[in-house]
């Protein structure tokens, strides 16, 4: 069990993109104090922990409804993983930069579609239809818990992290993160297309 859950809180952890995160983050509230951070940084992680939560327990009924099957949709969101990743390793393309202390951004845009993106909905999604046993759905429970939390602590230390790294090892971690999360991506697409096209002759 302990393998596991170390092995799916790094999956998700990275899936969570947190160094892509901190960097918006700390665009988004410069020149904001300590404690205002801190704030902003909670709500993300409540906001995260409840959309990934809802995404894991009730995206299988969104399979019913639209008459999706589980590996078509490991297929797309893999494909849009992929982007996701593509993204990450290339930096975000030129065009406005981001609204900086217009209005509460703690859930829209950071918490989503930046923390939990399309990519990472989508992973959330296979994840939950994946898992059937209880031992398995408590893993992913606490796994994904200890996951959103990390970021969230991530985020609750931007400023020391800052100074720490700097904007330049940030960048670096960030496109790290990117070749990552591209692998998961292609498992992803992989085990939706095997499984799609069924045993080989």
């Amino acid at each position: 069990m302990l393998q596991n859950f170390i092995h799916l809180y790094l999956k998700i952890f990275l899936l969570l993109t947190p160094f892509f995160v901190l960097s918006v983050f700390l665009s988004m509230t410069a020149g904001m104090g300590t404690a205002e951070r801190r704030r902003i940084a909670s709500k993300i992680t409540i906001a995260v922990l409840v959309a990934s939560f809802v995404l894991f327990f009730f995206g299988h009924y969104i399979f019913y409804i639209f008459g999706i099957t589980i590996d078509a949709f490991r297929i797309g969101a893999g494909a849009i993983l992929f982007l996701s990743a593509v993204t990450l390793i290339k930096g975000p393309a030129p065009g406005p930069a981001l609204p900086a202390n217009e209005g509460d951004f703690s859930v829209v845009p950071l918490a989503i579609p930046i923390t939990v993106g399309p990519g990472t909905i989508g992973a959330l999604l296979v994840m939950g239809t994946g898992y059937q046993s209880l031992l398995e759905k408590i893993t992913a429970c606490l796994s994904l818990t200890a996951a959103g939390l990390s970021v969230g602590a991530l985020l609750w230390t931007a400023g020391g992290v800052e100074r720490l790294i700097g904007r330049l090892g940030l960048s670096i971690l960030t496109k790290l993160t990117g070749l990552f999360v591209a692998s998961i991506a292609a498992q992803i697409i992989f085990t939706g297309i095997r499984n799609f096209l069924g045993p080989l002759p």
